[in-house]
């Protein structure tokens, strides 16, 4: 797997971040819509109340100046009561203000130049620290302008609880759709998964697993197809491991006479001339391989035969490694076992065969076995075989498990050369027990190959 494709996100999370940046843009976009019609209806609605308000006052203010009387201050102060108002009174003589202190200079400089008869000017600005909406008004009557400062605080602290509930209920949103785009990419996945799973137990030599049947349209003729296919390659590979029973079972008979033929001459070689006995002598080791080879044969037609779980029982692998080992006829290797049980649920007969493939491999190619191990961990039952040989590389340790394969001995056809079987055998017989099997680099040298099957409580 490339760097590239090993950093992509994941299909389930690329549906869950498409909804939720999908539902965020909805929600930020309805947010902004909520957010300019609200202001600018609220806004509207406190200036149109700021125009009736400063245009009643604006018509005292210019009857007192018309009138010429000395009230025009006392009547200032009444119209700046309220709290952070301001009055402005543009007369002949100069301003008369009244409120809270704002002077004329702090005014927008054009507010007075737009204000005409029955058409007042309104601007927001900040006036000493505080919003506020000025209201110009002219006076007729004196030829000045009437100017009110309305404190908008209110206003202002509504628009700010306004936007941080648009903001936090589009983050919220956001996060919903993402939550929302996890659920809604696990149930559509489920029958991918359900596809990869059956998938991977055919791969591992269960050829009975299918798909359950769909409900739905689009998933149930998937599920029929591949069913069918499944179908399909588990009769192929049923008659394929009968050819090879009933091939097997048929070339042992005459294999037999063959071998016994040939040790009877064998024990009169010393009456044959030297070419004959060379002759024998190869013909001996390629019938004993022969011999071996429609074994190892038989063995995985047996394999390949539906395995029910019938002969399965709780089996100690402790006791079974150290029974293997002493009916072994190679040099005996250091033990490391654990004191507690190690159980699993497998049939014996298969457990002995793969302990013995695998020591008959370290004997052949790995310069004998040096050490055996058998310990628990993390609910798996774990063994080891090591060997002083020189390796297996690394581009050869999936492949050496395969039929026939015999990796880098590859050329040899000495005797001792094996069939290419033997790893075969024990992928086989480890699969069936839902185990894994893998070569890995010993520390210190050689080859280690480890047997991992599930743990059985006693």
């Amino acid at each position: 797997m490339s760097p590239a494709s090993g950093s992509r996100l994941s299909l389930r999370w690329r549906v869950s971040a498409a909804f939720g940046l999908g539902l965020l843009v909805v929600v930020s976009a309805l947010s902004a819509a909520t957010w300019h019609l609200a202001t600018g209806y609220l806004l509207n609605q406190r200036q149109q109340s700021a125009d009736r308000h400063s245009r009643v006052n604006a018509r005292l203010v210019d009857n007192e100046v018309r009138s010429q009387s000395d009230g025009l201050g006392e009547l200032l102060s009444g119209l700046a009561a309220g709290p952070n108002s301001t009055v402005l009174v543009s007369l002949p003589g100069g301003w008369r203000t009244a409120g809270r202190p704002v002077g004329p200079e702090n005014l927008p400089p054009d507010l007075l130049s737009r204000a005409h008869p029955g058409a007042p000017a309104h601007e927001r600005f900040i006036a000493d620290g505080i919003p506020v909406l000025a209201v110009a008004q002219p006076l007729p009557s004196s030829n000045g302008f009437y100017v009110e400062l309305h404190p908008l605080l209110g206003l202002e602290r509504t628009f700010r609880n306004l936007r941080m509930i648009l903001v936090m209920g589009t983050v919220a949103c956001g996060m919903f759709g993402v939550v929302l785009g996890a659920w809604a990419a696990q149930r559509a996945l489920r029958p991918l998964a359900a596809f990869t799973e059956t998938a991977a137990r055919i791969a591992r030599g269960d050829m009975r697993a299918r798909l359950p049947e769909q409900g739905g349209p689009d998933l149930a003729p998937l599920a029929a197809t591949f069913n069918s296919t499944a179908d399909a390659l588990e009769q192929r590979v049923r008659r394929d491991a009968r050819f090879a029973a009933d091939v097997s079972h048929e070339l042992r008979s005459p294999l037999t006479t063959m071998t016994t033929v040939a040790e009877v001459l064998d024990r009169r070689r010393d009456a044959m001339p030297a070419p004959a006995q060379k002759a024998l002598q190869l013909l001996l080791a390629e019938l004993h391989r022969f011999r071996g080879m429609v074994l190892d044969l038989l063995e995985i037609s047996a394999v390949d035969q539906a395995d029910n779980g019938d002969d399965r029982e709780l089996v100690d692998l402790g006791p079974l490694v150290r029974s293997g080992i002493a009916s072994s006829p190679a040099p005996r290797p250091t033990l490391d076992l654990s004191p507690q049980p190690l159980l699993v649920a497998a049939d014996r007969r298969r457990l002995d065969r793969v302990l013995a493939n695998l020591l008959d491999n370290a004997a052949r190619y790995g310069g004998g076995a040096v050490r055996v191990a058998v310990h628990a961990r993390n609910g798996v039952v774990r063994l080891e075989v090591d060997d002083a040989g020189d390796g297996v590389p690394a581009e050869l340790r999936e492949r050496i498990f395969e039929r026939f394969s015999r990796g880098m001995h590859a050329g040899r056809r000495d005797p001792d050369s094996g069939t290419g079987l033997g790893l075969a055998i024990v992928a086989d017989h480890v699969y069936r027990h839902n185990g894994r099997v893998w070569a890995e680099a010993r520390p210190g040298g050689g080859a280690r190959f480890v047997v991992e099957l599930p743990e059985a409580r006693g």
